[in-house]
């Protein structure tokens, strides 16, 4: 009788053949041998030199090593995707309008942070984040359409200067290039565009898209006629060679600089909300020092959620530039519907919200709604007042008047900080970012537990709760379930009989004893008939 063959057992790790390794040391250790050799012999050949020679010989030998130890750290370097880094390598994306910078972005990030239309030239400002790429972290860049053409009748072209200037910005500061082209056919502008990148051959990679055709692929080759060092066919929508790509990307790119950050070095992070043209983008460059954001008096300029990043007093900073908001009878094109909610959507990723107000305009109803879909989030609130430089009276009473007037019509935030500052101008920016490290120090603030219900049962000795046949209930003790959003959870004997106006009286009595009158607190009431002291004994 025959022996079953043995199935081979997966479950075990592949055992690494020894020759493998071998070959691996040796070929690092040869090139650093060769180096010394290299160093040796140039020595010896010099002996007879002066002293400077001799000197300049060591200087080489040690650059020749240090070179090798980097290039040997990038090779053997990990990454982690829950880890966050610094100094990385910067990958932008360039081309001409639509063809599909924007979804090659969306892609290679796994995320729709960039603006995907038919229409030509919808981004703008450059949309940036970071991500992995064939298992390292990098910061990628979409850039807006490199375009020539103008219609100078409108202010369209206005903002087609600015886009492509910003667009030539990046491609300097630029580890690596990739030159998007569209397979279907190449342009006055794409040439003008490979004319102007020829400089940085060195560091591109050119890509024709929308290659979801083998007819396609064929007719994209005739791009190589340009003498491009690197060129394939890639299709962003379908994903078709995006593997080989990004194994393409990060190839040449040096990880050696980069650094692991830590838990506690976590960005503090800032989203700017409001109507169009109160100054978002101003105050952004303002704060970031840098031209990130395209500013102009065209109503509308930023559509995409624009980032930046800087320290203030040794902390790290995340600033997000958001498109206008306007009333949504007013909105008719999908670019701006998508940008709105775009702008939206950044309350769920920041920490504060600085809402912009026109200090010449005043509060409108648009103003309102925005804050209240910060509230909701339990983000913490600064209405900033910009253009403070343009009112006639500028002193602490007319400040005292604007910020009364303000918690008036928002009866429930009068605890939200309002600042005043002319961004353009970069007055009260200190107290701005002062204002705004404050609240984060209070949305991330933990209250003990034993200290919590202390303080409750002072709150419940000076106001009792109310007691009548229809309300009866009694409260038992209390726990904060989380921080960043703050929420409090409150265990009583009848939750449902617990008035609106006792909850407001504890959210009251937590924001002033206990360090969180700046920001929003939310108090949920659940049912318990256990005392707190009980159920503490219980749980030893």
């Amino acid at each position: 009788m025959k022996k079953k063959k043995k199935k081979p057992d997966f479950s075990k790790p592949k055992p690494v053949k020894p020759q493998d390794y071998d070959e691996e040391v040796e070929s690092t250790d040869g090139a650093l041998d060769d180096a010394s050799s290299d160093a040796d012999d140039a020595q010896s050949g010099e002996s007879d030199s002066d002293e400077s020679d001799s000197e300049e010989s060591h200087s080489d030998e040690s650059h020749s090593a240090e070179k090798i130890g980097s290039k040997r750290k990038s090779q053997t370097q990990k990454f982690y995707p829950d880890k966050t880094y610094y100094n990385l390598p910067l990958i932008v994306i360039a081309g001409r309008p639509n063809v599909g910078k924007s979804t090659l972005f969306n892609a290679l990030t796994h995320t729709k942070r960039a603006i995907t239309d038919p229409t030509p030239g919808v981004t703008r400002d450059p949309v940036e984040g970071t991500c992995f790429i064939a298992g390292k972290p990098v910061h990628l860049m979409d850039t807006g359409g490199y375009k020539l053409t103008r219609d100078y009748a409108s202010r369209e072209s206005e903002m087609d200067d600015l886009v492509v200037a910003k667009t030539v910005e990046m491609l300097v500061k630029a580890d690596k290039i990739l030159l998007l082209l569209d397979a279907e056919a190449i342009t006055a502008e794409d040439e003008e565009l490979i004319s102007h990148l020829r400089q940085y051959s060195d560091k591109i990679i050119v890509a024709a898209n929308k290659c979801e055709s083998e007819k396609t692929a064929a007719a994209a080759y005739e791009a190589v006629k340009f003498g491009f060092k690197e060129f394939m066919t890639i299709s962003a929508l379908k994903g078709n060679n995006l593997s080989d790509l990004q194994e393409r990307l990060v190839s040449g790119l040096d990880f050696s600089r980069v650094t692991e950050g830590k838990e506690e070095d976590r960005s503090v992070r800032i989203t700017i909300l409001g109507k169009p043209n109160t100054g978002k983008s101003t105050l952004t460059n303002a704060l970031t020092h840098t031209q990130a954001s395209i500013v102009s008096d065209y109503a509308g300029t930023t559509r995409d959620v624009v980032e930046g990043s800087f320290l203030y007093n040794g902390r790290s900073i995340e600033i997000l530039d958001t498109a206008g908001i306007r009333r949504k009878s007013k909105v008719s094109e999908n670019v701006e519907y998508y940008s709105v909610n775009r702008a939206i959507k950044t309350l769920d990723e920041c920490d504060i919200a600085f809402i912009m107000i026109d200090a010449k305009e005043g509060l409108s109803d648009q103003d309102k709604k925005i804050t209240s879909l910060a509230f909701e989030k339990g983000r913490g609130v600064i209405f900033v007042l910009n253009k403070w430089d343009l009112m006639e009276d500028r002193g602490n009473k007319a400040v005292r008047s604007v910020t009364d007037y303000i918690h008036t019509m928002f009866g429930q935030m009068n605890w939200a900080p309002v600042v005043p500052i002319s961004a353009k101008n970069s007055d009260g920016i200190k107290n701005l970012m002062n204002t705004a490290l404050e609240l984060y120090a209070q949305l991330t603030r933990k209250v003990d537990t034993a200290a919590l219900n202390m303080a409750l049962r002072d709150w419940l000795t000076q106001y009792p709760p109310p007691a009548t046949k229809a309300i009866h209930f009694k409260v038992r003790y209390m726990t904060q379930t989380s921080v960043n959003p703050v929420n409090f959870m409150i265990f009583a004997t009848r939750p449902d009989n617990v008035p609106e106006s006792y909850v407001t009286y504890l959210k009251n009595r937590i924001r002033k004893d206990l360090g969180f009158d700046q920001i929003p607190v939310q108090i949920e009431m659940k049912a318990s008939r256990q005392k707190w002291q009980d159920r503490n004994l219980g749980e030893r």
